[in-house]
């Protein structure tokens, strides 16, 4: 098929009204000099050809084939950091050619998973080398996945006509965990293992069984027997073996994730932060935690030692989200079948009422020890629903910034 003339002419790059007025204005020079002659014309045609040479190299003003890095202050990428960390974040850049250069506009781009876009502009002047650096810092980061899109720059000429535009393709991500809070001493579940073993609670929490979890580092003292020799051999170091321990009940953290429960986003933020605290205070003690996060997808953990799955549980709590259809009653009954009797339950929620009061009662009498952490609860009906719980026997925690959580789980009355 041959291209008709109207064809080849809708392939010619289409030129602004800036080109054309310097055209113009360039060719009325040229016929001013052509037609009228002498020095003022010969200095005007000579002016605007320099100009319209200078205005033309900004084509190839190297913009397009810029270079740089970017690097963080305070991290590395592919790190992992707490939510409200602020971060620094510097850019090198590095622009070929030659063309004057009077200033360098600067636009980076950090999009979360979820679709929500942080974008850093600046003005930067390129020195001698036409080099630049630029150095920003983001707002207190929420909890996530966050991955680093392309560096814009931006460039005109002196007369501000024509502008000229490059990409740089950085691709870096980072996660921001939730935030956590150091807890202490977690009274309720204390006085538990002491009610469940009361002859021995002391000697039994240390006993292990023949269930191997892990390698630790060889303590002074440990038995012939205990030592990992596969994994001394490898690392060159003593190690040694690490066995599950058989004194304490099993504990589930229960993290209602369902849409309609969350009225307001920092309640989830909340929820999850309390829900990761936990974990790590498991980690730490070595207790034996399991979770159940019920949302979109409902994501079960086995009970284990929470140091052996604090990176897993840490991952899904940096992405989880309000995203839940069914109740946490609904989702509670079809797993209940999968929990030991006589486990300790922690239920993390902003519900209140008859449904959750109903739910609560249900898991007594399936033999398991409820507990209820309130996330965000209205001051108004915050005092009665803890009493109503308490003449039932059941523990409630009123958590309303996550700072008061290791005061409440320590004892301090709410």
């Amino acid at each position: 098929m041959r291209m008709t003339f109207a064809d080849k002419l809708s392939e010619l790059p289409r030129f602004t009204r800036k080109f054309w007025a310097v055209f113009g204005a360039f060719l009325g020079s040229l016929g001013f000099l052509l037609f009228q002659g002498g020095k003022l014309a010969l200095m005007l045609f000579v002016i605007m050809l320099i100009l319209s040479i200078y205005l033309l190299l900004g084509q190839w003003s190297g913009i397009k084939r810029t270079q740089g890095t970017r690097t963080l202050n305070n991290t590395d990428f592919g790190s992992v950091i707490e939510a409200g960390t602020s971060l620094g974040v510097k850019i090198d850049l590095s622009i070929p050619g030659f063309w004057p250069m009077p200033y360098l506009f600067v636009k980076d781009r950090l999009y979360h998973k979820s679709g929500r876009e942080l974008t850093f502009e600046a003005t930067v002047v390129p020195d001698w080398r036409r080099r630049a650096d630029w150095e920003y810092r983001t707002p207190a980061m929420r909890r996530g996945h966050y991955t680093f899109g392309r560096t814009e720059c931006v460039t005109e000429d002196i007369f501000g006509l024509f502008e000229h535009r490059g990409e740089l393709e950085l691709p870096q991500s980072i996660a921001v965990m939730p935030q956590t809070v150091p807890i202490r001493e977690w009274q309720q579940f204390h006085q538990m293992m002491k009610g469940t073993n009361h002859h021995s609670s002391t000697t039994r929490a240390v006993r292990e069984t023949t269930q191997i979890n892990g390698v630790r580092e060889y303590n002074y003292g440990d038995r012939l027997s205990r030592i990992h020799w596969n994994a001394t051999a490898k690392t060159g170091t003593w190690k040694s073996k690490e066995f599950e321990r058989e004194s304490l009940p099993k504990t589930y953290v229960v993290l209602d994730r369902c849409m309609k429960a969350y009225d307001d986003p920092e309640e989830l933020e909340l929820a999850v932060s309390a829900a990761a605290s936990l974990f790590q205070y498991g980690a730490h003690r070595g207790l034996s935690l399991g979770l159940l996060s019920s949302g979109a997808d409902n994501v079960y953990f086995e009970p284990k030692s929470a140091q052996s799955q604090q990176h897993a549980l840490m991952q899904h709590f940096i992405d989880v989200e309000a995203d839940g259809t069914h109740p946490v009653w609904q989702v509670l009954k079809t797993r209940i079948s999968r929990l030991v009797p006589g486990s300790f339950i922690t239920l993390i929620s902003p519900e209140a009422g008859e449904a959750m009061l109903q739910l609560l009662i249900w898991l007594k009498q399936q033999g398991m020890n409820p507990c209820h952490l309130w996330i965000a609860p209205q001051p108004t009906v915050k005092d009665a629903w803890v009493k109503q719980l308490r003449t039932r026997g059941i523990t409630c925690y009123p958590v309303q910034t996550l700072t008061e959580l290791p005061g409440l789980l320590g004892g301090r009355n709410p």
